[in-house]
């Protein structure tokens, strides 16, 4: 009885983010989709090996549980290393790199994370869950980072953004509750337009966050918007606390037209640093089409429960800033019912 429980529950359950519910239970499935396929093949082997006689009860439950299986084998397989990539041709004329990570508010292995950024040397450093214990901890970049974006926090939603060379346009926006902040930048490559960065650190659907994803799928909605709105390259990256095959992250990609450059190389699973068998990929970058990710590399453990990760995103050469994607009535109608639903439930 218990196995049969087992399997019509993991039969279920990868089912439930359709609902489009958004309470932390319903969301759940979404980001252990890697981990409840292994779960359910594991199911599917006891259920022959101790299934003593099958009855139509059991052909049944192993064709579902097979199905279902197969239903997020198709989510999580284009972000695999297996998936055809489709390789860019060297055509750069410019590029900017850039060293993200959620350091954990109350990890103090400092010269850890200061260590990754000496090995990567990237042009930019983002660091998110950065009180001002990690402010002070991190004063030592400003030799070689001397332009500084700083929002300290106590709440675990902190941001430090440092850089090599000037910024332009930067601005520290609350795009949906007062106390999670973002970043916004302009930054210029040698020779082309600035690429506008979008950092983001929106809170989870947990028991112990948000009690739903409303607020944070309404961020990655304005977010959308506000891209939509500009002509230029543009990059989105942080940990967004969602897995890219998320309904919501979906939808974000097709409003904006942006790439996930994860696709064809690997899950680059960056939470829980410290459990191999619970990660989940919560770190995203997304870019224009006029853009390229080179080089993408995640981090060594450095004491966070996050990884950091690190990309190398090309300019392409005279390749002009893509027009926006057309949205249908329904899906334009959704982005702003999040949006909406977000925004009230501050």
């Amino acid at each position: 009885m218990v196995l049969y429980f087992l399997i019509i529950f993991f039969i279920i359950s990868p089912f439930f983010p359709a609902t489009r519910n958004p309470h932390w239970f319903f969301r759940t499935a979404d980001f252990i989709r890697l981990q409840s396929l292994l779960i359910q093949l594991i199911l599917l082997g006891l259920l022959f090996y101790f299934e003593e006689e099958f009855t139509t009860f059991s052909w049944i439950l192993a064709a579902a549980l097979l199905g279902s299986a197969l239903y997020q084998f198709v989510k999580v397989f284009p972000y695999s290393f297996l998936y055809p990539r489709r390789k860019p041709k060297e055509n750069s004329d410019g590029h900017v790199s850039i060293l993200a990570g959620n350091v954990l508010q109350t990890n103090d292995c400092y010269s850890k994370f200061i260590d990754e950024v000496n090995r990567f040397s990237p042009d930019l450093v983002l660091v998110m869950e950065s009180n001002k214990a990690w402010e002070n901890g991190l004063a030592s970049l400003e030799k070689d980072y001397p332009v500084t974006v700083k929002v300290p926090l106590e709440n675990f939603y902190g941001m430090h953004l440092y850089s090599k060379k000037k910024l332009q346009n930067v601005e520290v926006k609350y795009q949906i509750e007062d106390d999670k902040p973002s970043i916004f930048f302009d930054y210029y490559t040698h020779n082309n337009s600035p690429i506008f960065f979008c950092c983001l650190h929106p809170a989870p659907p947990s028991p112990s966050e948000n009690e739903t994803s409303k607020e944070r799928d309404a961020e990655l909605m304005v977010t959308g918007k506000t891209i939509r709105n500009i002509n230029k390259p543009t990059v989105v990256c942080g940990d967004m606390n969602d897995v890219v095959w998320s309904r919501t992250t979906r939808l974000f990609k097709k409003m904006t037209g942006m790439i996930d450059p994860r696709v064809g190389r690997g899950f680059f699973s960056t939470f829980h640093a410290n459990y191999f068998f619970l990660r989940f990929p919560l770190d995203h970058l997304f870019h224009t089409r006029d853009l390229y990710v080179g080089e993408m590399v995640r981090s060594k453990n450095f004491g966070s429960d996050h990884f950091a990760m690190y990309y190398e995103i090309h300019h392409k050469r005279k390749v002009e800033t893509p027009k926006n994607p057309k949205l249908n009535g329904d899906e334009k109608e959704e982005v702003d019912e999040l949006v909406e639903e977000g925004k009230q439930n501050t």
